[in-house]
């Protein structure tokens, strides 16, 4: 990531779901297994589109999952979103760089740090959870970086579309979230 690179995310639009479901359904089988992804739980791009079209037409107090998109210099990169969610409660946190060639940048954590106020705000959040795979270091070493607490490491299918696997689960409770966001911002938004 050059210094100069404007990194921003924003709400998905319906333009923006043939670029998620090509991420989920043209990546490379390898790099989604490595994410912990069950090839044989992938939905279909017309079940992927049905999926991100209700969400984008539900009210954020009734959404089962918000996505929001990454973009570089103005250009979709990925995208960082909640699902289960639990309004008012809680919600589990996924975050996914669509190419390889913006991987290793520390994407990943501008990312989340710009959409943690999005979700815990939107969503009335008090607590954050996200499960990664164990034996995928990037997410594991984000979350770290940006100071959710790590909870444990256990087994379990941690969503629809994976296998079982071991997981770190970890935890950002509004509080921590409130402090991350004045450090980072250096003073209230």
């Amino acid at each position: 990531m050059a210094t100069k690179d404007k990194i921003e995310v924003r709400d998905l639009t319906k333009q923006d779901i043939e670029l998620v479901a090509d991420y989920w359904l043209t990546s490379d089988r390898d790099f989604l297994m490595s994410m912990g992804v069950d090839l044989h739980k992938l939905p279909t791009r017309e079940g992927l589109t049905h999926m991100l079209l209700s969400q984008i037409q539900t009210p954020d107090p009734e959404k089962a999952s918000l996505a929001l998109i990454l973009e570089i210099n103005g250009i979709p990169a990925g995208h960082c979103n909640v699902n289960p969610i639990r309004y008012g409660q809680d919600a589990t946190m996924h975050l996914h760089i669509w190419h390889s060639k913006n991987r290793k940048k520390g994407l990943g954590t501008s990312m989340v740090l710009k959409s943690l106020p999005v979700f815990f705000d939107r969503l009335d959040l008090q607590i954050l959870w996200c499960e990664p795979y164990a034996l995928n270091p990037a997410p594991n070493k984000t979350l770290e970086t940006i100071g959710f607490e790590f909870i444990k490491k256990y087994v379990t299918v941690p969503g629809a579309i994976n296998f079982e696997q071991e997981v770190n689960r970890y935890k950002l409770i509004k509080e921590t979230f409130e402090k991350i966001k004045y450090t980072s911002t250096g003073g209230i938004q």
